[in-house]
C-alpha cells in the first residue's frame, strides 16, 4: 500500500499514565494508506496495545505489537484483510515471546491488542486480550469486541452475572495475550447484538460504516472505572477531543489505577459540513452551472448560424450604380483691410512643471 498523509476518517487519540505512578505501558498507532497506484481506495489502521509484565517490559511488548502489526498491514495488498490481520498479530506475539525469552529482565512480558482496519467504508476488527472496541451509532453504544478474561468466560457460562463481574477479584486474569509460548488465537467476532451467535458475529466482518459512525478503541484503564453509557455521553456532549479528555479525567478521579489510552475514529458526516465548506461547494456548483449554460448557449447559437448559413437560397447581389464624387476645389479668401480688435491677451503665466507620476503596486496581504 501507499502511505497517505491525510486519513479519510477523523482521528482523535489520548493516552495518560493514570494515578498509580507507574510507567505508561500502553501504546497506540494509527496509519493511513491508499491501496495502490492504480487503486486510490483509502485505508486506515488503528491499534491500541496494553503492555503487561512491569519493569518497563510491558511497554516494550506493546511497542513490538504496534510496530509489527502496522508494518505487516502496510506491506499487504489488502486483498484479504482478515488473513493479513491474523498473520500480523500472530507474528507480533511470536516477536514479543522471542524478545521476552532473550532478556531475563523482560521475561514474562506480553501485551493485549485491539485493531480496527477500515478499507473504504468497510470495517474489519481483531482483538486479543481485554482492551475493547466500541461502535457508537445513532445514539447507541455497542461493545463489538469480546474480552478474553476469566470474568467474561464466567458470565458466558452463567457462573456470575454482569453486575457481579465489576470489581471481581479475578477481573484482570486474561486468557489470551501476545507473547505467550503458544500463539494466541485472534478473535474476529464483531458483535453487533448480544444475542448473536459467534458465527453471526464473525460474519459481520466487512460491514459498511455509516455517516457519523464512531469507533472507540481503549485499554482497560478506562473501562475498569467508566461505564459504557458514560463513554457515550462524554463524546456526544463534548465532542471527540474534549470528550476523550473528560473520560480520562473521570477515570483518574475514580482512582486511575492503570494507564488510560483511547483512540476515537469518526466517519465524516456529510450532512453537517462546516458552513464555509457548504458555501464553497455551493459557489463551485453555481460557477460550473453558469459555465455549462454559456457553453450550451454558444453551441445552440453556432448550430443555428450554420443551419441558416447553409440552408438559405443563393442570392445574386445587384450591382450598385457608380457615383461620381465632385472634386474638392481649394479656395483662398484674400485678406481685408478691416481690423477686428480683440480683448487684450492676459499676461503670460509660467506654466507649472509637469507633475511627476508614480505607480502604486498593491501590497501583498497574508491570510490570517
Amino acid at each position: 500500500m501507499i502511505p497517505k498523509e491525510r486519513a479519510h476518517i477523523n482521528i482523535t487519540a489520548i493516552t495518560h499514565e493514570g494515578m498509580s505512578g507507574k510507567n505508561n505501558e500502553d501504546r497506540y498507532g494509527v496509519s493511513a494508506h491508499t491501496l495502490s497506484e492504480a487503486d486510490s481506495t483509502p485505508s486506515l489502521l488503528a491499534i491500541v496495545a496494553d503492555g503487561i509484565g512491569g519493569h518497563q517490559a510491558g511497554e516494550i511488548a506493546a511497542e513490538i505489537a504496534v510496530e509489527t502489526i502496522s508494518r505487516a498491514v502496510a506491506a499487504s495488498d489488502a486483498s484479504d484483510p482478515l488473513a493479513v490481520l491474523n498473520d500480523a498479530i500472530i507474528q507480533a506475539g511470536l516477536s514479543v515471546h522471542k524478545q521476552s525469552s532473550s532478556d531475563l529482565a523482560q521475561h514474562g512480558m506480553g501485551s493485549t491488542c485491539v485493531c480496527v482496519w477500515i478499507i473504504g467504508d468497510q470495517l474489519y476488527t481483531a482483538s486479543v486480550g481485554d482492551s475493547r472496541i466500541y461502535l457508537l451509532r445513532e445514539g447507541i453504544i455497542r461493545k463489538i469486541s469480546t474480552d478474553h478474561t476469566w470474568v467474561q468466560e464466567a458470565i458466558q457460562y452463567g457462573i456470575i452475572t454482569p453486575d457481579q463481574a465489576r470489581g471481581h477479584p479475578q477481573s484482570h486474569i486474561i486468557r489470551r495475550y501476545l507473547g505467550s509460548e503458544k500463539p494466541a488465537e485472534v478473535d474476529f467476532r464483531l458483535r453487533l447484538d448480544p444475542e448473536e451467535t459467534d458465527e453471526q458475529a464473525a460474519a459481520n466482518q466487512g460491514m459498511a460504516l455509516l455517516s457519523d459512525d464512531q469507533l472507540i478503541l481503549c485499554s482497560d484503564g478506562l473501562t475498569d472505572l467508566v461505564e459504557d453509557g458514560e463513554i457515550q455521553t462524554a463524546i456526544e456532549e463534548s465532542g471527540a477531543e474534549a470528550g476523550l479528555q473528560r473520560l480520562v479525567d473521570l477515570a483518574n478521579q475514580r482512582g486511575g489505577h492503570d494507564n488510560i489510552t483511547i483512540v476515537a475514529l469518526q466517519v465524516p458526516d456529510e450532512k453537517h459540513k462546516p458552513e464555509k465548506e457548504k458555501r464553497s461547494s455551493s459557489k463551485a456548483v453555481w460557477v460550473v452551472g453558469v459555465i455549462v449554460a454559456v457553453l450550451a448557449l454558444i453551441i445552440v447559437v453556432s448550430i443555428g448560424f450554420f443551419a441558416w448559413r447553409f440552408t438559405r437560397p443563393d442570392v445574386t447581389p445587384t450591382p450598385m450604380p457608380q457615383l461620381t464624387v465632385p472634386a474638392i476645389v481649394e479656395t483662398s479668401i484674400p485678406p481685408t483691410d478691416v481690423v477686428t480688435e480683440s480683448p487684450a491677451a492676459p499676461p503670460p503665466t509660467k506654466e507649472p512643471p509637469p507633475r511627476a507620476t508614480h505607480t502604486v503596486w498593491p501590497t501583498d496581504t497574508q491570510s490570517p
